[in-house]
């Protein structure tokens, strides 16, 4: 800018404010009952710092913004979303012949375990290489399985001369001797095996009691069912691991 020219930018404004409760004093306006030299802040008394441009002084002091708190109607919109996504996803993993299980993959083969039996021997799923199996997961406290149970027992007399091979693998706590009463009340006439929780989760996890993987002749896996199906579908499955 020339000598003698006029800026066109507004006038910069000074201020004094207080450091003990931020009041200010704008263009260095006399502050009310201070002393010559010391000027004072007329809202507490205290002194007041020294002038600077408004600019500098916004720039350095920002006023802080409180964050705002959660809208406990957005949580509770938020909890039903997400509960609803569990329950589609869910339901849609249950319907049989459709799914894929996760960590076993449909038509890959069935992952290899050694458990053993209730008679204290050891049983592989490879050992039955041949024959089409149902990998039963249940445990003695699962309502459903108890509905269940009949199903296979029938399944395995009606179809065990034709190289169906029924396996049920325990997934509880209860002891053998439990098992084995529980087993013998349900007239199971299929092996019994104690399960581990390193066999669920090579299978999946096994979300759901009853969970059942039908293994065709080749060894790998042809349908999955996960919570109670009827009669009928487990069937077709087992018609379908037979088919291999």
């Amino acid at each position: 800018m020339l000598m003698g020219e006029k800026s066109n930018e507004p006038p910069v404004e000074s201020t004094q404010w207080c450091t003990k409760c931020g009041a200010t004093l704008i263009d260095g306006k006399p502050p009310v009952a201070s002393e010559p030299g010391k000027p004072a802040c007329d809202v507490c008394g205290a002194a007041l710092a020294p002038v600077q441009a408004m600019g500098a002084m916004n720039a350095e002091v920002q006023p802080s913004v409180p964050r705002r708190g959660r809208n406990p109607l957005a949580l509770v919109v938020v909890a039903i979303v997400a509960a609803g996504m569990l329950y589609i996803g869910l339901h849609t993993a249950r319907r049989s012949g459709t799914d894929h299980p996760v960590g076993a993959g449909y038509g890959t083969p069935a992952p290899d375990f050694t458990l053993e039996t209730l008679d204290g021997k050891n049983l592989s799923l490879s050992q039955l290489r041949g024959k089409a199996v149902v990998v039963n997961f249940w445990a003695t406290w699962c309502g459903p399985c108890k509905i269940e149970t009949p199903w296979l027992v029938q399944l395995q007399n009606q179809y065990g001369s034709q190289g169906l091979q029924v396996v049920g693998v325990a997934m509880d706590d209860s002891s053998k001797d439990e098992i084995a009463k529980f087993a013998k009340e349900m007239g199971v006439n299929y092996p019994v095996l104690l399960g581990k929780e390193a066999v669920g989760d090579a299978y999946g996890g096994v979300p759901a009691l009853p969970e059942s993987f039908f293994v065709g002749r080749d060894g790998k896996i042809v349908d999955r069912i996960i919570g109670l199906k009827g009669r009928s579908e487990i069937e077709d499955s087992v018609k379908k691991a037979l088919g291999t």
